[in-house]
């Protein structure tokens, strides 16, 4: 299944969204996912990874912030099987 990475990219910064991928191990995994301004951490010094100019990710790789792990946490985009908005109350 494709999916269009500027509209998924556009749920991300907008929801928290519910991220179907394939690991590199051939498992399934689904993470509640995001990369709204108001929920991810800002970068600081201490951790360096958490700075996007420091880290250089592929254009096939999209970072995400996880949610329930508060972690960041990445897939590939030849590996996403559904993407899809996680219901509020």
């Amino acid at each position: 299944m494709m999916f269009k990475r500027d509209d998924v990219i556009e749920k991300l910064k907008n929801n928290i969204v519910n991220i179907k991928f394939i690991k590199r191990d051939g498992s399934t995994r689904n993470m509640k996912a995001t990369l709204r301004e108001d929920i991810i951490p800002q970068a600081t010094k201490a951790d360096p990874l958490s700075q996007k100019k420091i880290r250089n990710i592929s254009e096939e790789v999209q970072p995400v912030w996880d949610t329930d792990v508060k972690s960041w946490r990445s897939f590939r985009w030849d590996s996403l099987q559904g993407a899809n908005n996680v219901a509020t109350s």
